[in-house]
């Protein structure tokens, strides 16, 4: 089974999906992570190549490990690329947000304490990452995020208790899925 994480920067998939390896006995793979093994540095390439380039690369990198099972948290903006970045973008991206085994995390459903929140962890991460750039990508994103048929979890609460909702949710869907 491999369970997806998709969400913002900053929303705490990396930090989330740690705990849930813990309580699932499952590996976690974080795709910028294996983008970063296999390519360099996230913004060199960006700077390089072009957006779109980054964007078809990873999409290329998801599908290397799409069969593995695990905890995967997606690069932030994975779910909002356009359909035509990759031939398979379009059908891979469906199968993503229509699994029973994909959950959103965003900090808050109320667009504007996810927007203040995710700019405060952002700016604190050493990353060199400007306040007013990653608010205009949240508020762009965040709509697709609360599209995405995907159960919505919050966190702004401890990522214990976060792991913890993501279980549970689990539980339930793989329960209501296995009762059709």
């Amino acid at each position: 089974m491999k369970i997806h994480l998709v969400g913002p920067g900053g929303a705490g998939k990396t930090t989330v999906g740690a705990f849930l390896k813990d309580r699932l006995n499952t590996p976690f793979v974080d795709l910028d992570m294996v983008f970063r093994e296999r390519a360099g540095d996230i913004s060199d390439y960006v700077q390089r190549r072009g957006y779109q380039a980054y964007a078809r690369y990873n999409v290329d990198v998801y599908r290397s490990i799409a069969s593995e099972a695990c905890i995967l948290a997606l690069s932030s903006g994975f779910m909002t690329y356009a359909a035509e970045v990759h031939p398979n973008y379009v059908e891979v991206r469906a199968a993503i947000a229509e699994s029973p085994t994909t959950v959103v995390l965003l900090p808050s459903l109320d667009l504007e304490t996810c927007v203040t929140e995710i700019v405060r962890r952002q700016v604190h991460r050493p990353l060199g990452l400007v306040a007013a750039r990653e608010e205009v990508k949240i508020r762009e994103r965040f709509p697709v995020y609360m599209a995405l048929p995907a159960p919505k979890v919050t966190t702004m609460q401890a990522p214990e208790a976060i792991a913890s909702d993501i279980i549970d949710l689990l539980w339930h869907n793989s329960r209501q899925h296995s009762n059709r």
